[in-house]
């Protein structure tokens, strides 16, 4: 039995109505039926807000009061987190790496969420966040090695299905897997003759050489921070993520950082839509090939926080 059930999803849907944004699909102009489901017009920026939101809102029903929470994020598991236990009256901390993009930072703190800083290392700043929850007898909301997280993101899934029945292909990011991992398991119950298929980026591949070696790997974090994707750079897949996506999707595939920069040049120039690297990727990956879209094709566009600087040289093609 796989660890988050089609149940587990539905029940999620039901706790973050009227707080999470049932996020559109957007026909892309591109040739074919392919879609954008746009989580950058999600609470807080990003898909993230929905398994935080689950996470925290589970935890205050099982033990009726919490002390605190604890996470640790690049940045947009950092908000949704942060935001969520704003909202259900819990105080949060989040350890950011030092990377972490300014407006992520900013943002997270505007919720009220206290911020410490690491190294840029994903071990690191777990460890951090570990020792947080020690000392202060608080709860850790993992970034994706979590059920509870792996449904509220399912719960996209259930909305692509919902909006979209026949659909074929589902284009999915992927870095610790939380989003992968819900997403698959909700389209292939109701859509199981659908393709879900993960992409990362070539210079942080330690999903695809996981997925394709059939054990967890892990690669250094001088690795996975190269990519201009900050939102995978993981080091690895979760446990529980690795269980789901080794049963259910179909395939993982790379992209490079040019064809993730193009993607996010088209969003904003052909699409009118604001994306972050992240969020490019599944697009990246069907204009450069890695993919061929199948039928009714959904790319999932992860979020839309970015650095304004950094996004306006991308637009002018000057990164």
């Amino acid at each position: 039995m796989l660890p988050v059930s089609m149940e587990d999803i539905r029940a999620a849907a039901q706790r973050i109505a009227g707080q999470a944004v049932r996020t559109p699909l957007l026909r892309l102009p591109v040739a074919g039926e392919v879609y954008a489901k746009c989580e950058n017009l999600q609470r807080t920026g990003s898909f993230k807000f929905r398994g935080a939101y689950n996470a925290v809102a589970s935890l205050l029903e099982r033990e009726g009061t919490v002390r605190g929470v604890v996470a640790d994020s690049s940045g947009n598991h950092a908000q949704g987190v942060a935001a969520a236990a704003s909202l259900l009256g819990v105080k949060s901390c989040i350890v950011i790496p030092h990377n972490a993009p300014a407006i992520k930072v900013q943002r997270t703190a505007a919720w009220g969420a206290e911020i410490l800083r690491c190294p840029d290392a994903s071990s690191e700043r777990m460890a951090a966040a570990m020792q947080i929850r020690d000392e202060r007898g608080w709860a850790y909301i993992a970034p994706f090695d979590n059920a509870d997280v792996i449904a509220g993101q399912g719960t996209s899934g259930l909305e692509i299905c919902e909006d979209l029945p026949d659909v074929e292909t589902v284009l999915v990011c992927v870095g610790g897997g939380g989003l992968l991992s819900g997403i698959v398991t909700a389209v292939k119950a109701l859509a199981p003759n659908a393709r879900v298929i993960g992409v990362e980026p070539e210079l942080a591949a330690d999903a695809q050489e996981s997925f394709r070696s059939g054990k967890r790997v892990s690669w250094d974090a001088s690795l996975v921070t190269r990519t201009v994707a900050d939102g995978v750079r993981t080091q690895g897949i979760g446990a529980l993520n690795f269980q789901i996506i080794s049963a259910l999707v179909d395939d993982i595939v790379t992209v490079s950082e040019a064809a993730i920069l193009t993607a996010m040049r088209f969003y904003a120039l052909e699409a009118k839509l604001a994306v972050e690297p992240t969020g490019a990727l599944t697009l990246a990956a069907l204009q450069s090939g890695a993919v061929a879209a199948t039928g009714k094709t959904v790319c999932l566009v992860s979020g839309g926080n970015f650095d304004p600087v950094f996004y306006g040289a991308v637009i002018a093609g000057n990164a």
